[in-house]
């Protein structure tokens, strides 16, 4: 509106003119305030995730074995380091003014490592609160049994995880395109780095939203009872120690119980930014042409909890001080 103002003959003149230099000044400003904020996140979620890996590689090297939820874990920082990379770099393109730089194969491909990597991350964000709901039931409980098989599952059920997110996602792939092969018709949604296009069958247009949001409730239901019961446990639990310690000085937490809290405490991140991220989602879905902030907030959005997780499992796993004292010890 600004350009087609500017470019008007009406309006050439010598009092309209600095204003609408303002405006086009003013727009570039905040274009390039958005790149910064794509740009940040994405350097902030990609080492915070390599961080990680290397946590756990070192974790591995040094002590020779991994903990059951640490493998998980590995599964989710890859899945989640492909989401900040797929998501974020070309939406900082895109702010600084490199829109629809990627072709038609480059966008596709974009596009489906976020929905595999998005895909992987909510599974195994499930498969980890799952686990260790088996892993602290009481002995007595109809979970107890699934115990001693548990451990061996995790890496099949990570392994299924990826195979299914790469094989259900290639649905997608027909649906996005890119900028240099869209047809300019109102069934277009301009992301833009890439163009999505809605088919006119109303049928093949809900059968993958009610493919994916199918996955994501069981998901997001399945985490759901796993996190209520282990909230159970552990207040039993603490009402059981604290009936045995009768002090003023409160008992040291199992390591079981500070595992859980973390894994407590990343699930509520998870679905707090999730339904962040599904509200906004919708919103770019239901307008026929969305804003494009409402775009940006959605894709900042997506990247939220990728960019955070790392930072919320190393700033409650007790094993990071040990890290520096160990190498030092080695050397």
């Amino acid at each position: 509106l600004c350009a087609y103002l500017c470019g008007h003959k009406v309006f050439k003149s010598t009092f309209t003119f600095p204003i609408c230099l303002i405006l086009s000044l003013s727009m570039g400003m905040s274009d390039v305030a958005m790149g910064m904020i794509f740009s940040s996140q994405t350097t902030v979620g990609l080492l915070g995730n390599l961080f990680l890996l290397y946590h756990y590689s070192f974790l591995y090297y040094t002590r020779g074995t991994l903990r059951s939820t640490d493998l998980i874990l590995k599964h989710l920082t890859v899945a989640n380091s492909l989401v900040v990379l797929s998501k974020g770099v070309p939406q900082t393109l895109a702010a600084f003014g490199m829109k629809h730089s990627l072709n038609d194969v480059e966008c596709k491909l974009v596009f489906y490592v976020h929905r595999v990597g998005r895909g992987v991350c909510i599974g195994t964000t499930c498969l980890l609160s799952v686990f260790q709901a088996i892993t602290i039931s009481p002995t007595g409980s109809r979970w107890a049994e699934l115990k001693p098989r548990a451990p061996q599952c995790i890496g099949p059920l990570s392994i299924l995880c990826w195979i299914l997110n790469l094989l259900v996602n290639t649905i997608l792939l027909q649906y996005v395109t890119g900028q240099q092969n869209s047809i300019n018709n109102t069934k277009e949604k301009d992301l833009g780095y890439c163009v999505v296009v809605h088919t006119h069958n109303s049928i093949l247009r809900f059968l993958p939203v009610m493919l994916f949001s199918s996955y994501d409730v069981l998901c997001l239901g399945l985490m759901t009872w796993a996190s209520g019961s282990m909230v159970c446990i552990l207040h039993r639990h603490k009402q059981q120690v604290q009936h045995i310690h009768r002090t003023n000085l409160s008992p040291r937490s199992s390591p079981e119980s500070r595992v859980t809290q973390s894994i407590l405490v990343l699930v509520s991140t998870f679905v707090s930014f999730y339904t962040l991220s599904c509200v906004f989602t919708l919103l770019v879905t239901i307008f026929p042409n969305p804003g494009l902030w409402l775009v940006n907030t959605s894709a900042l959005m997506d990247a939220c909890f990728p960019t955070v997780s790392p930072f919320v499992l190393m700033g409650r796993d007790p094993r990071k001080p040990k890290i520096h004292s160990a190498c030092c010890g080695r050397n």
